[in-house]
Protein backbone atom coordinates (compact mmCIF):
# COMPACT_ATOMS: atom_id res chain seq x y z
CA UNK A 1 0.00 0.00 0.00
CA UNK A 2 1.45 3.47 -0.64
CA UNK A 3 0.89 6.44 1.73
CA UNK A 4 0.02 8.95 0.27
CA UNK A 5 1.54 11.44 2.78
CA UNK A 6 5.25 9.90 1.53
CA UNK A 7 7.35 12.38 -0.10
CA UNK A 8 8.37 12.13 -3.53
CA UNK A 9 11.64 13.64 -4.21
CA UNK A 10 13.09 14.96 -7.89
CA UNK A 11 16.62 15.52 -7.73
CA UNK A 12 19.82 15.32 -10.20
CA UNK A 13 20.97 12.06 -7.99
CA UNK A 14 17.37 10.27 -8.62
CA UNK A 15 18.47 11.15 -12.61
CA UNK A 16 21.66 9.88 -12.11
CA UNK A 17 20.65 6.21 -10.83
CA UNK A 18 18.00 5.86 -13.38
CA UNK A 19 20.56 6.83 -16.08
CA UNK A 20 22.95 3.93 -14.68
CA UNK A 21 20.34 1.56 -14.27
CA UNK A 22 19.37 1.92 -18.23
CA UNK A 23 22.77 1.90 -19.95
CA UNK A 24 22.41 -1.69 -20.71
CA UNK A 25 19.14 -1.15 -22.46
CA UNK A 26 20.62 1.73 -24.18
CA UNK A 27 23.19 -0.71 -26.37
CA UNK A 28 20.30 -2.51 -27.89
CA UNK A 29 18.39 0.82 -28.16
CA UNK A 30 21.20 2.55 -30.50
CA UNK A 31 21.25 -0.64 -32.21
CA UNK A 32 17.31 0.06 -32.96
CA UNK A 33 17.16 3.29 -33.77
CA UNK A 34 20.32 2.78 -36.65
CA UNK A 35 18.16 0.31 -38.27
CA UNK A 36 14.83 2.77 -38.09
CA UNK A 37 17.38 5.38 -39.57
CA UNK A 38 18.18 3.26 -42.24
CA UNK A 39 14.32 2.33 -42.89
CA UNK A 40 13.63 5.71 -42.82
CA UNK A 41 16.10 7.01 -45.45
CA UNK A 42 14.96 4.28 -47.80
CA UNK A 43 11.32 5.73 -46.94
CA UNK A 44 12.68 9.05 -48.74
CA UNK A 45 12.83 11.06 -45.49
CA UNK A 46 16.08 13.72 -45.11
CA UNK A 47 18.17 13.10 -42.15
CA UNK A 48 16.49 16.27 -40.24
CA UNK A 49 12.69 14.57 -40.63
CA UNK A 50 14.87 11.04 -39.39
CA UNK A 51 15.83 12.80 -36.19
CA UNK A 52 13.25 15.22 -35.70
CA UNK A 53 10.94 12.00 -35.76
CA UNK A 54 12.86 10.06 -33.39
CA UNK A 55 13.41 13.52 -31.16
CA UNK A 56 9.53 14.12 -31.06
CA UNK A 57 7.84 11.25 -31.49
CA UNK A 58 10.13 8.75 -29.31
CA UNK A 59 7.99 5.79 -29.81
CA UNK A 60 10.08 3.28 -32.22
CA UNK A 61 7.04 1.20 -32.97
CA UNK A 62 4.49 3.96 -34.02
CA UNK A 63 7.53 5.34 -36.13
CA UNK A 64 8.07 2.02 -37.65
CA UNK A 65 3.82 2.14 -38.63
CA UNK A 66 3.96 5.35 -39.65
CA UNK A 67 7.05 4.69 -41.98
CA UNK A 68 5.36 1.03 -42.90
CA UNK A 69 2.52 4.06 -44.57
CA UNK A 70 4.69 5.99 -45.77
CA UNK A 71 3.93 6.29 -49.48
CA UNK A 72 2.67 8.52 -51.85
CA UNK A 73 0.15 10.26 -51.61
CA UNK A 74 0.94 9.98 -47.97
CA UNK A 75 -2.18 8.98 -45.53
CA UNK A 76 -2.17 10.93 -43.07
CA UNK A 77 -5.12 10.07 -41.50
CA UNK A 78 -4.19 6.52 -41.54
CA UNK A 79 -1.11 7.40 -39.94
CA UNK A 80 -2.18 9.08 -37.50
CA UNK A 81 -5.08 6.81 -36.32
CA UNK A 82 -2.78 3.38 -36.61
CA UNK A 83 -0.10 5.49 -34.54
CA UNK A 84 -2.53 6.25 -32.17
CA UNK A 85 -4.16 2.93 -31.95
CA UNK A 86 -0.22 1.43 -31.32
CA UNK A 87 0.36 4.06 -28.37
CA UNK A 88 -2.96 4.18 -26.59
CA UNK A 89 -0.86 1.93 -23.97
CA UNK A 90 0.35 4.99 -22.75
CA UNK A 91 -2.78 6.09 -21.72
CA UNK A 92 -2.61 3.18 -18.94
CA UNK A 93 0.98 3.05 -18.66
CA UNK A 94 1.23 6.50 -17.60
CA UNK A 95 -1.98 5.91 -14.96
CA UNK A 96 0.11 3.53 -13.17
CA UNK A 97 2.48 6.21 -12.38
CA UNK A 98 0.33 8.63 -10.97
CA UNK A 99 0.57 7.22 -7.33
CA UNK A 100 3.79 8.73 -7.58
CA UNK A 101 4.03 11.62 -9.94
CA UNK A 102 0.87 12.64 -8.61
CA UNK A 103 3.03 14.36 -5.67
CA UNK A 104 5.24 16.59 -8.28
CA UNK A 105 4.65 19.29 -10.38
CA UNK A 106 3.15 19.58 -13.50
CA UNK A 107 6.41 20.40 -15.38
CA UNK A 108 8.48 17.30 -13.37
CA UNK A 109 5.28 15.04 -14.22
CA UNK A 110 4.58 15.67 -17.41
CA UNK A 111 8.18 16.89 -18.39
CA UNK A 112 9.07 13.61 -17.20
CA UNK A 113 6.80 11.39 -19.28
CA UNK A 114 6.69 12.68 -22.65
CA UNK A 115 10.05 10.85 -22.36
CA UNK A 116 8.84 7.35 -21.39
CA UNK A 117 9.43 4.15 -23.41
CA UNK A 118 8.70 0.67 -22.54
CA UNK A 119 11.63 0.51 -21.04
CA UNK A 120 12.40 2.86 -18.69
CA UNK A 121 8.19 2.87 -17.43
CA UNK A 122 8.98 -1.12 -16.89
CA UNK A 123 12.66 0.07 -14.69
CA UNK A 124 10.77 3.28 -13.12
CA UNK A 125 7.65 1.06 -11.60
CA UNK A 126 10.60 -1.83 -10.22
CA UNK A 127 12.43 1.32 -8.70
CA UNK A 128 9.23 2.44 -7.18
CA UNK A 129 8.07 -0.79 -6.16
CA UNK A 130 11.38 -1.95 -4.73
CA UNK A 131 11.12 1.51 -2.51
CA UNK A 132 12.64 4.14 -4.40
CA UNK A 133 11.23 7.39 -4.30
CA UNK A 134 12.92 9.86 -6.52
CA UNK A 135 10.82 11.16 -9.43
CA UNK A 136 13.75 11.74 -11.76
CA UNK A 137 14.26 8.41 -11.86
CA UNK A 138 12.21 8.45 -14.96
CA UNK A 139 13.41 11.23 -16.39
CA UNK A 140 16.93 10.23 -16.27
CA UNK A 141 16.89 6.71 -17.89
CA UNK A 142 14.54 8.15 -20.38
CA UNK A 143 17.10 10.85 -21.26
CA UNK A 144 19.18 8.48 -21.82
CA UNK A 145 17.57 6.29 -24.43
CA UNK A 146 15.95 8.89 -26.21
CA UNK A 147 19.73 10.32 -26.88
CA UNK A 148 20.63 6.85 -27.78
CA UNK A 149 17.67 6.39 -29.99
CA UNK A 150 18.25 9.75 -31.49
CA UNK A 151 21.66 8.99 -32.29
CA UNK A 152 21.08 5.78 -33.68
CA UNK A 153 18.51 7.44 -35.92
CA UNK A 154 21.11 9.92 -36.97
CA UNK A 155 23.53 7.17 -37.77
CA UNK A 156 21.43 4.58 -39.67
CA UNK A 157 20.43 7.53 -41.65
CA UNK A 158 23.80 8.57 -42.98
CA UNK A 159 24.41 4.87 -43.57
CA UNK A 160 21.59 4.34 -45.47
CA UNK A 161 23.09 5.45 -48.28
CA UNK A 162 25.42 2.83 -48.67
CA UNK A 163 22.38 -0.14 -48.00
CA UNK A 164 20.62 -0.17 -51.29
CA UNK A 165 18.80 -3.04 -50.33
CA UNK A 166 17.42 -3.33 -46.73
CA UNK A 167 16.00 -6.80 -47.06
CA UNK A 168 19.07 -8.23 -47.86
CA UNK A 169 20.22 -7.25 -44.50
CA UNK A 170 16.93 -8.37 -42.79
CA UNK A 171 16.42 -4.61 -42.04
CA UNK A 172 13.19 -5.02 -43.93
CA UNK A 173 12.03 -7.86 -41.02
CA UNK A 174 12.38 -5.00 -38.37
CA UNK A 175 8.36 -4.08 -38.58
CA UNK A 176 7.98 -7.89 -38.33
CA UNK A 177 10.23 -8.43 -35.23
CA UNK A 178 8.78 -5.21 -33.51
CA UNK A 179 5.64 -6.20 -32.98
CA UNK A 180 6.12 -10.00 -32.60
CA UNK A 181 7.61 -9.05 -29.08
CA UNK A 182 4.71 -6.51 -28.48
CA UNK A 183 2.70 -9.49 -28.93
CA UNK A 184 4.66 -11.69 -26.83
CA UNK A 185 4.54 -9.10 -24.29
CA UNK A 186 0.68 -8.20 -24.27
CA UNK A 187 0.01 -12.00 -23.68
CA UNK A 188 -1.99 -12.57 -21.11
CA UNK A 189 -3.39 -16.36 -21.68
CA UNK A 190 -5.73 -18.12 -24.07
CA UNK A 191 -8.14 -15.46 -23.72
CA UNK A 192 -6.22 -13.28 -26.13
CA UNK A 193 -7.00 -16.03 -28.77
CA UNK A 194 -9.97 -14.47 -30.12
CA UNK A 195 -9.39 -10.70 -30.31
CA UNK A 196 -5.68 -11.15 -32.04
CA UNK A 197 -7.59 -13.93 -34.55
CA UNK A 198 -10.46 -11.17 -35.24
CA UNK A 199 -7.73 -8.75 -36.17
CA UNK A 200 -5.95 -11.08 -38.47
CA UNK A 201 -8.61 -12.04 -40.70
CA UNK A 202 -9.73 -8.42 -41.20
CA UNK A 203 -6.11 -7.26 -41.79
CA UNK A 204 -5.74 -9.79 -44.48
CA UNK A 205 -9.18 -9.35 -45.70
CA UNK A 206 -8.41 -5.64 -45.94
CA UNK A 207 -5.15 -6.03 -47.59
CA UNK A 208 -6.42 -8.33 -50.23
CA UNK A 209 -9.71 -6.61 -51.22
CA UNK A 210 -8.69 -2.44 -50.27
CA UNK A 211 -5.69 -0.44 -51.72
CA UNK A 212 -3.06 1.16 -49.57
CA UNK A 213 -2.00 0.19 -45.95
CA UNK A 214 -5.52 0.48 -44.47
CA UNK A 215 -5.31 -3.51 -43.50
CA UNK A 216 -2.83 -2.40 -40.55
CA UNK A 217 -5.66 0.15 -39.18
CA UNK A 218 -8.93 -1.85 -39.60
CA UNK A 219 -7.26 -4.85 -38.30
CA UNK A 220 -6.00 -2.76 -34.78
CA UNK A 221 -9.59 -2.00 -34.88
CA UNK A 222 -10.97 -5.04 -35.22
CA UNK A 223 -9.00 -6.49 -32.60
CA UNK A 224 -9.59 -3.67 -30.02
CA UNK A 225 -13.14 -3.49 -30.35
CA UNK A 226 -13.36 -7.03 -30.15
CA UNK A 227 -11.18 -6.93 -27.03
CA UNK A 228 -13.30 -4.54 -25.53
CA UNK A 229 -16.30 -6.14 -26.16
CA UNK A 230 -14.98 -9.62 -24.13
CA UNK A 231 -14.05 -7.62 -21.35
CA UNK A 232 -17.42 -5.59 -20.92
CA UNK A 233 -18.92 -9.23 -20.77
Amino acid sequence: MIDSKEPITFTRAGALAGAQKVLPIAVSDAVYGLVFGVLAHQAGLSLLEAALMSGLVVAGSAQLVALSLWVAPLPVLAIVLTTLLVNLRYLVMGAALRPWFERLSAFKAYGSVFFMSDETWALTMGYFKAGGRNGAFLLGSSLVLTLTWLGGTVIGHLAGAAVQNPAAWGFDFAFVAVFVALLVGMWKGKGDLLPWAVAAVVAIAAARWLPGEWYILLGALAGSLTGALRHAD
